[in-house]
This record gives C-alpha cells, structure tokens and sequence, in this order.
C-alpha cells in the first residue's frame, strides 16, 4: 500500500530508521566495494545532530561494516537485521546465535563457486548478484543448510541475496528495541527501506503510527514510497529542513 500526496519529512518529534544498501546508496554486484560519499556523511551526521541523536542505521550489514562506511562518527545501528544494535548511548548487545551454525557454514561453503558467501559471524548470506540464474539453487542451499542447523534459524530472501539468520530477530523487531530507548523513545518513527527485508520495519512503524516509505518498486506494506537512491538524497535535504524549522 502507498500513500497519495508528498511524502512525508518528520521533523521535531520524530525518530529516523534507514536501511542502508538500496536505499541510501545504489546497490553493486559486491557489496564491499560500496562508498559512501562525503555529501551523503554530512546528511546523515546533521540529521543525527539535528535530532538529537535520535536517528539510527537498520541494516543487514554488520556494524563493523557500517562504521567502515560512516568513519569518524558513530551512529546508532542495528547490524544483521538486529542480530547486533548499538543504542544512542554508544552501548553494544549481540545476540548470540544457537548450536548449529557452524554445520550450515559448512554447507553453504560447498555451493557453487559462483555464488559469494557472505560470514557475518551471528549470519551467513549467499549472494547471488552476480550470477542471477542460480537464485533458486542458492535458495535451496541455505534452506538445506537451516534444516540441519535446527529450527532456531530461519531463512531471509533479499534483493539477490538469500540469508541464514537466528529466528527472532528482525529490523521490525529492531525499530521497536530502539523506539523503548532514549532519545528515540517517545517519537514518532519514520523508516526508509527497498528490499523484502525490510518490511517488517514498515509494519512496526504503521503500528506506531509513524510513516513508512517504500524506495523503488514492488509490493509493499509501505504507506508511501520514493523512485530511488538519488530521490532519497533530495529527500534527505527536506528532512533536515523539516527538523530545523523548529
């Protein structure tokens, strides 16, 4: 579902969620050799000054992949979709993942060699971009790798991407960890994502009555939604807009 009219900005009262690859910067065949850009730094640490802190990464990267992306500066963040999150107050927790990953590791290190195997250490992801018509195999394998690693995984599809993650967990589940904490805690959320992933976010942030928006095409839980990466920077310029005007 998408909204009709402007997409909303937030602005004083409001706490803001983005995901990262896709969304804040154009998706490539290898995801580390993504670079953010100075303009993009610079957005992103006045809106978090701007809010008072209250402005959080939720990504399935992990935080050390993040902070390499953001160097000199440290956000709140939620890494591997919330499987590890630093708060506003710069403190840490890990969850840590259940016997049997170690088996799915390796599995999934079997697969074809043209599939790229992705360890974050708390999660494995297959990634499948650069040889696209291997989508259902790598599917497969990881599904086979969840069954022998025991019913407290679960499998996670993304945007040519298929994950291995602890159950429990998710960027829904990480919005709402971060909306119970200070200086997030008693504002409106407002959650920018492109991928499948990220839904669950989305429907966090409609239960608490806040905006979310949907970058790119396909269906959606998303009440609004913006075309791409280049629409997000422009509407990054009207938020902080939004905030100062108080």
């Amino acid at each position: 579902m998408t909204g009709a009219g402007e997409v909303p900005t937030g602005g004083p009262g409001w706490a803001y969620f983005f995901d990262l690859d896709g969304t804040l910067v154009d998706l490539v065949d290898v995801p580390a050799e993504v670079q953010v850009d100075g303009g993009l730094r610079r957005q992103l640490t006045a809106l978090h000054q701007a809010t008072g802190g209250a402005m959080a990464l939720i990504s399935g990267r992990t935080l050390r992949d993040l902070d390499a992306l953001f160097p000199g500066v440290q956000l709140p963040a939620a890494g591997q979709h919330g499987l590890e999150r630093r708060g506003a107050d710069g403190r840490t927790v890990r969850h840590q993942p259940p016997p049997g990953l170690e088996e799915a590791r390796r599995i999934l290190a079997t697969g074809d060699p043209r599939l790229e195997l992705e360890d974050k250490g708390l999660s494995l992801a297959l990634h499948y971009r650069r040889a696209p018509g291997l989508g259902r195999y790598a599917d497969q394998l990881v599904r086979t790798a969840a069954a022998s690693a025991g019913p407290g995984y679960a499998v996670l599809q993304g945007k040519d991407i298929v994950e291995l993650k602890p159950a429990g967990q998710d960027k829904g589940v990480a919005v709402r960890e971060f909306l119970d904490e200070p200086p997030f805690q008693g504002r409106r959320p407002i959650f920018l994502g492109d991928d499948v992933t990220d839904e669950d976010g989305f429907a966090t942030v409609n239960a608490r009555g806040g905006a979310s928006i949907k970058v790119g095409a396909g269906d959606t839980v998303a009440r609004w939604r913006l075309r791409d990466v280049r629409s997000v920077r422009a509407w990054l310029d009207r938020a902080l807009k939004a905030v100062d005007a108080a």
